[in-house]
């Protein structure tokens, strides 16, 4: 073992969570002694001196920021089982006045207080900090012209289209055939989820790339995407498909009687969608399920194929599965591990035009912020100024936003000094890019805020939004930034809490 000097206010914090689980065992439940408190004075005393030179002893002290989350929770694990044997010897062979009820529940106790705390704890971390995934960045395209190939003869068209139709269906076959090109040699029509095996294909040959597979059972889609964005020549098509969320719910509702249908739901829910999302448990997913039947929802879908560098053209559903025709239109963004967790950290223009980030409770799908463009040229603007029939929001986060609960870790961006009380928006680069050039100019002069000069005027168009910020930006040039936040704070507490002002 090696020495180390432990982090105080690790064992600070260690000491208060295994007092408060003494308080509560001896406090709360029913125990023989009438004096719980003066009984188990002295055993207390010892399994905390313990406890904390065993958690040395395993490295529980070290700063958190350097141990992984399974390393944590696996020491935890060790210090109580160890703690736990040691003392229930003592008992059985010296202390027999004292109860092992009180050691198993103070045990268990200890371990659960301090697991939430790490689980929070890396929650959080995992949620701010993105980190590069394993694999290597592509480099830039060179001369990506299609490469001209040799059609299929007669017999192999023949049997591809066979085996599209014994794959997928004959409405499958047809909607390929009448929108692709299948004889041709740049075509190809890829069954395999193994992404790794598309390495063994030449660039630049293909201007086509059909995958018959579900991604739903494919593990590593980013970087799928990713490798056909690389193969495919310049301005090329990708078709995948995938089986959505909603026609999951509607498929499992309808095939079970009413009543059973929602637990059968619910349980395929948690255990296909939320367990390979969350860190604490994906591990475990991914070791019983091996990553199939995996539930996608189409904001996902769509958001990944944008982070990849592609452009989605068309959207058909055949056979409860959900086709889509996208195009090659750029090189993929800059590779990241997405975490999944519920606070988010996103990426928005702040004073002097500098980009920052805002922390939020998470109200969208995965990898919906590659979709801002699509939205916007799909639906446009509501009254309001929000999206229009924005599909990326979850039924919570619907909730989430309705009562501003969403909003509330942007005290943590006031408090760093990104943003104050009240200012404008802090907006991201697509919505900033919609502003007029003078708006933008104006906005860069000031810190945005968390009550923005809408709930002041409650605007309803676009236009009426860029008319109310340029309103309160002048008014901080002309009457001083202080005056005009303190006028204009009273005007927004006054609509949020008696005229039930809302964003939308």
């Amino acid at each position: 073992m090696k020495f180390y000097r432990p982090k105080r206010f690790n064992i600070l914090i260690d000491l208060l969570m295994l007092l408060l689980s003494f308080y509560v065992v001896l406090d709360w439940f029913p125990l023989t002694t009438s004096t719980p408190f003066e009984k188990y004075s002295w055993p207390t005393l010892f399994y905390t001196l313990a406890w904390v030179f065993v958690s040395y002893l395993f490295n529980r002290y070290k700063p958190l920021r350097k141990q992984k989350y399974y390393e944590a929770t696996i020491r935890l694990l060790y210090v109580c089982e160890i703690l736990f044997v040691f003392f229930s010897c003592l008992l059985h062979l010296f202390f027999k006045e004292f109860s092992g009820f009180v050691l198993l529940t103070i045990t268990i106790g200890a371990f659960l207080v301090n697991y939430l705390a790490i689980s929070i704890y890396f929650a959080y971390r995992f949620a701010v900090e993105y980190r590069e995934v394993d694999f290597e960045k592509l480099e830039e395209r060179v001369n990506a012209l299609l490469k001209p190939a040799s059609p299929l003869d007669e017999e192999s068209y023949f049997q591809l289209c066979e085996t599209i139709q014994a794959h997928s269906g004959k409405k499958v076959l047809d909607f390929l055939k009448n929108r692709f090109d299948l004889s041709s040699g740049n075509t190809l029509v890829y069954i395999s989820n193994d992404p790794e095996s598309l390495q063994m294909h030449p660039n630049y040959i293909y201007s086509t790339i059909i995958q018959l597979e579900r991604l739903n059972d494919m593990r590593a889609v980013n970087r799928k995407f990713q490798i056909i964005n690389e193969k495919i020549s310049d301005n090329g098509i990708f078709i995948c498909c995938f089986e959505s969320k909603s026609t999951r719910k509607n498929k499992i509702l309808n095939r079970h009687i009413k009543g059973i249908n929602y637990i059968v739901y619910s349980i395929d829910y948690l255990y296909k969608r939320f367990m390979p999302k969350i860190f604490i448990t994906r591990k475990l997913y991914y070791f019983i399920s091996r990553g199939k039947d995996r539930i996608f929802s189409k904001t996902e879908v769509l958001g990944r194929l944008y982070y990849t560098g592609f452009k989605v053209i068309k959207e058909k559903k055949i056979n409860n599965l959900t086709y889509i025709v996208a195009q090659r239109v750029k090189q993929p963004e800059p590779p990241q591990k997405v975490i999944y967790g519920p606070l988010i950290r996103l990426k928005r223009v702040g004073k002097n035009g500098k980009p920052f980030e805002v922390y939020k409770m998470r109200t969208m799908h995965p990898f919906s912020e590659y979709l801002q463009s699509y939205v916007y040229e799909k639906n446009s603007l509501k009254e309001g100024g929000k999206f229009n029939k924005d599909f990326r929001v979850t039924t919570i986060g619907t909730v989430l936003r309705k009562y501003w609960l969403d909003e509330l870790p942007m005290i943590f961006n006031l408090l760093k000094g990104d943003m104050k009380l009240v200012g404008v928006r802090p907006l991201s680069n697509h919505y900033y890019s919609l502003y007029s050039k003078e708006l933008q100019i104006k906005r860069n002069k000031f810190k945005p805020g968390l009550l923005p000069p809408f709930y002041a005027d409650m605007p309803k168009t676009l236009e009426e939004i860029e008319q109310s910020e340029m309103k309160y930006l002048i008014a901080c040039e002309e009457k001083g930034v202080f005056m005009t936040d303190a006028r204009y704070l009273f005007l927004i507490l006054n609509n949020i809490l008696f005229k039930k002002a809302r964003s939308g």
